[in-house]
């Protein structure tokens, strides 16, 4: 006996099917995501040398004074807190933007310069012109948005290749690091300290004003980017196919290269460079979600989570306390090597 013809509607409905798995498991994630960014959020309120409980936490968090818990929790956890998860939403959401357009992981602004152009205009404002707190996150930011458009400029020859804007990224962030090194090599003993710790991605003494603006950044930018995720999707196929199906694609990559840097650098100027929180928020998105719709989201959830625990380790699980920018350094240079040896082995350039 012959095999029955698949007809055309049990296609459609397998098609169909899939689709709406794809999709419950796309919305199981991001709520799961979302939840244990709750929960870390409300440990990181809870726990510390002293614990108070929820009921404490929620008084103050709502403006009641409680002894004890309106200091420690009030003006120490909760702006550390909320500027951790505004940073690691910002890294996220900006890191798998530039993953996504450029069609390779290594394209994060760890990697192609944007960060540490931040850090070495930071390092001379600091020890330089011993300038300090507002003035320095807006030198800092400035100098993002300038190597931005610098590496772009340098990368464009009728289109950007992902490629070659990362290459040119990779030997314009080395430039800066070495002159950040000169820097710090020149810098007297107070301000080597306080560069460093700019430098490393610290979250501690976190202020409100710190907050604010990188608040601000992310309200303003985020839904520019998110605006943006179907024409993010579509330059996956590569310009050419994007083209095709009605994407501009130099207005939209112009559109989203200023937003997903306005992000890093408010970020950075806040908390400090924290590395690879960029470099590894849309990978790990990617391996938990599956090829499902854009990463942006998902992304910028890990990179919050990622912050949160991170943070919370650098103070608690070891002997002594280590800046964030230390812990996720520690978790993201093996995957950096092991990310260019695989691509080695594939034949890639990179």
């Amino acid at each position: 006996m012959s095999a029955p013809a698949v007809t055309r509607p049990s296609i459609l409905q397998a098609v169909a099917s899939g689709r709406r798995r794809r999709s419950a498991r796309r919305r199981l994630v991001i709520l799961t995501l979302a939840v244990l960014v709750v929960a870390g959020f409300a440990v990181t309120l809870m726990a510390g040398q002293t614990f108070y409980p929820p009921r404490d936490v929620i008084r103050v968090v709502l403006g009641e004074q409680v002894p004890g818990a309106s200091f420690t929790v009030g003006r120490l956890r909760l702006p550390r807190a909320v500027l951790a998860v505004i940073a690691g939403l910002s890294f996220g959401m900006a890191g798998v933007t530039f993953q996504t357009m450029l069609r390779n992981p290594l394209a994060s602004p760890d990697i192609i310069g944007i960060s540490s152009g931040a850090s070495a205009a930071a390092a001379i404002a600091i020890v330089s012109f011993s300038l300090g707190g507002t003035q320095v996150s807006i030198i800092a930011i400035v100098a993002a948005l300038a190597v931005a458009l610098v590496v772009y400029g340098l990368a464009f020859r009728d289109g950007v290749a992902g490629t070659r804007l990362i290459l040119i990224g990779i030997g314009i962030s080395a430039i800066l690091d070495s002159i950040t090194s000169y820097v710090l090599s020149r810098a007297p003993e107070w301000d080597l300290q306080e560069a460093m710790r700019w430098l490393t991605g610290s979250l501690n003494g976190t202020t409100w004003e710190q907050v604010l603006p990188a608040l601000a950044a992310l309200v303003v930018l985020s839904p520019v980017l998110l605006s943006r995720a179907r024409d993010l999707s579509a330059m996956q196929l590569g310009d050419d196919t994007a083209s095709a199906l009605g994407v501009r694609v130099e207005r939209t990559r112009i559109t989203v290269i200023v937003a997903a840097v306005g992000l890093i650098a408010f970020a950075t100027a806040a908390a400090g460079p924290i590395a690879f929180v960029a470099f590894l928020s849309g990978p790990i998105a990617a391996r938990i979600i599956g090829v499902s719709g854009s990463l942006l989201v998902p992304a910028a959830l890990v990179g919050a989570l990622l912050v949160l625990v991170a943070d919370f380790a650098g103070q608690f699980a070891f002997g002594t306390r280590y800046p964030v920018g230390v812990v996720t350094g520690v978790l993201g240079a093996p995957y950096l090597v092991y990310l260019i040896v695989r691509s080695h082995r594939a034949g890639g350039s990179l």
